[in-house]
């Protein structure tokens, strides 16, 4: 990348330009963010390069239709962003993206990555070839060959041979960064627990939710009533981490509308630039769906009730699978406490680990995995040292509740300067 081509850039980038302009000749990284969701994927990926003097990272959001609050979610983590027409016309020494879209339009070299736990979603009423991150467009845009495919597992090799074995020879089993970075962050359960506001003897219960039609969310505005109305008065507090895509193609506004009544009577909302890692950690309980989240949750050792689970979306290979199964599903009809009760009762640690066990056949080894791949392919020597997976930090209670109350049934009245989180 010319110092000629970074002096071309306007907008947001400007500043950054001129930075750039001190130290030259480094070796640029382009991450390429579509949505909120590959943002926050790759975000773990690019702190295994961004302190090395060689490199320079910058980012970039291509259009996508849910794309709303992506370039907002780069600006606050104070990313370089580089305008999308600029990047397909600039050289980087390398490009990382956890999806396909116009990634063929790129002059760089391409590192795939999954924006999510394994590949857990199918095309519904498709073959189960048809497994979504594994179809031929997934792993070869625009047909170009990229310059690697990371994988989480090598279970994933033999899927990915009978969907695309072209892609096989830049394939890599290199791990889960989300995965090992809950694993680092569990020991830290009770300081997020004591960020959230959670007092002792208080349950979180954390209700996930995937996008689209068949998702927990689309049946919120049965859900939510039943369980606020069934937590009230019983020591327990709701929070809810909705998909950033369900934010994006609704709208921030609009999703806020639905839920406002609840929030008003104590419902926590995981804001979608938020990380949602630390939550998940904190939960006593888990009611989710058949989302990356859910998965994860698995490792938390928190029981798991499932809201939705739609077979014809699952991909039946991957561990949603086992976990729809051996998850207890909430009914419409029995009272909460009693199915809460229930899912603690039959709450098998072995069979959950073994369900998580399936997220990665890499685990606790993503950073060291992924920073030699990446590495050798920018023609670099690895820095001297071991890279750390460090725990998560404590979220941010007022984002979450931005109101006074501390209980999760009770009307909360927000204070003086309390506004709504982002």
């Amino acid at each position: 990348m010319s110092v000629e081509a970074i002096s071309r850039f306007t907008g947001p980038v400007r500043a950054s330009a001129r930075q750039w302009l001190t130290l030259t000749g480094r070796k640029t990284v382009l991450v390429v963010a579509h949505t909120v969701t590959y943002g926050k994927r790759l975000l773990d990926v690019v702190s295994l390069l961004e302190s090395d003097f060689r490199i320079q990272v910058v980012f970039t959001t291509p259009p996508h239709e849910l794309g709303d609050g992506t370039a907002g979610f780069l600006a606050g983590t104070g990313s370089a962003v580089v305008p999308w027409e600029e990047a397909v016309r600039t050289e980087f020494d390398l490009a990382l993206a956890a999806g396909p879209r116009a990634m063929e339009r790129l002059r760089s070299r391409v590192v795939l990555l999954p924006h999510g736990a394994n590949f857990l979603k199918r095309l519904a009423g498709a073959r189960t070839s048809q497994v979504m991150g594994l179809r031929r467009r997934d792993v070869l845009p625009g047909g170009r060959s990229p310059a690697a495919v990371v994988l989480a597992h090598r279970d994933d090799l033999d899927a990915l041979a009978r969907s695309c074995p072209e892609a096989l020879p830049v394939a890599s089993v290199v791990g889960d960064p989300a995965r090992d970075r809950i694993v680092a962050s569990l020991p830290h359960r009770d300081a997020y627990r004591a960020a959230l506001g959670l007092a002792e003897g208080e349950k979180l219960i954390t209700l996930t939710s995937t996008w689209g039609p068949r998702s927990a969310f689309a049946r919120f505005d049965l859900l939510l009533p039943r369980l606020m109305d069934q937590v009230r008065g019983t020591g327990h507090r709701l929070a809810v981490l909705i998909h950033p895509n369900v934010w994006s193609g609704h709208g921030s506004r609009q999703v806020r509308a639905w839920l406002s009544c609840w929030a008003e009577q104590g419902l926590g909302i995981v804001p979608p630039d938020m990380d949602w890692r630390p939550v998940l950690c904190a939960a006593d309980l888990i009611i989710g769906d058949h989302g990356s989240v859910t998965l994860y949750g698995t490792l938390t050792g928190a029981p798991i009730l499932l809201a939705a689970a739609p077979e014809q979306e699952i991909n039946p290979d991957s561990p949603a699978a086992d976990l729809a199964v051996l998850a207890p599903a909430l009914s419409p009809v029995h009272p909460l406490e009693e199915q809460l009760a229930y899912a603690a009762a039959e709450y098998r640690p072995s069979a959950y680990e073994a369900v998580s066990a399936r997220i990665t056949s890499e685990p606790n080894r993503f950073d060291r995995n992924m920073r030699a791949l990446l590495y050798t392919l920018l023609g670099l020597g690895q820095p001297a040292h071991e890279p750390v997976t460090r725990p998560l930090p404590p979220p941010e209670r007022r984002r979450v509740w931005p109101g006074q109350g501390r209980d999760a049934g009770a009307v909360v009245v927000p204070g003086p300067g309390a506004g709504a989180a982002a």
